[in-house]
């Protein structure tokens, strides 16, 4: 199965069980932020497209910002864990040892960046979900890591919620 079709089969999924897709937006945010399944898995595609669920009125805003907000903390704080508890043992595993220049540039942007850049890497794709595991194996205290975690994940959210839901809206009124 595709990509494209297991984003597809989703996206129906959530358009015909509109009663899930509070905890399918918490599964897919976390999963997205979670280190190692966030490379497996096309969250953002569908985080994005559950947008334009919202802005067609099938789900609600508030519900489904807060699913995306909660998972993507949970996520983070999950890698943030195993790094701080598997310290070195985790980067060199599978399947992060198969993108050495991914652990690296996350190392390279935590050191220059820390605090900043846990909260800045949310927004990086593959850097995501690595970012946090890189600052619990380099032991960053746990009050700076969730001050960037819980203060990010609601932007986060957003950004992959409201082109979807109000960008169509915004469109229309502007050119209707």
């Amino acid at each position: 199965m595709s990509i494209h079709e297991i984003t597809q089969t989703i996206m129906t999924f959530i358009e015909h069980n509109q009663v899930w897709s509070i905890p399918v937006i918490f599964l897919l945010a976390f999963g997205e932020s979670l280190a190692i399944i966030s490379l497996l898995l096309p969250a953002t595609a569908i985080l994005l497209a559950s947008g334009a669920l919202i802005g067609a009125d099938l789900i609600p805003f508030m519900p489904t910002f807060l699913a995306a907000s909660a998972g993507a903390i949970m996520g983070d704080w999950v890698s943030f864990w195993l790094g701080k508890h598997y310290h070195q043992q985790i980067i060199h595993a599978w399947p992060l040892n198969k993108h050495p220049k991914t652990v690296y540039r996350a190392e390279q942007f935590f050191h220059r960046y820390g605090l900043t850049g846990v909260f800045i890497g949310r927004f990086f794709g593959p850097l995501r979900a690595v970012v946090p595991l890189i600052a619990g194996a380099m032991h960053m205290p746990w009050f700076k890591f969730n001050i960037a975690n819980v203060s990010s994940a609601p932007v986060w959210a957003f950004v992959m919620l409201a082109p979807g839901a109000f960008g169509v809206q915004w469109l229309e009124a502007l050119f209707g």
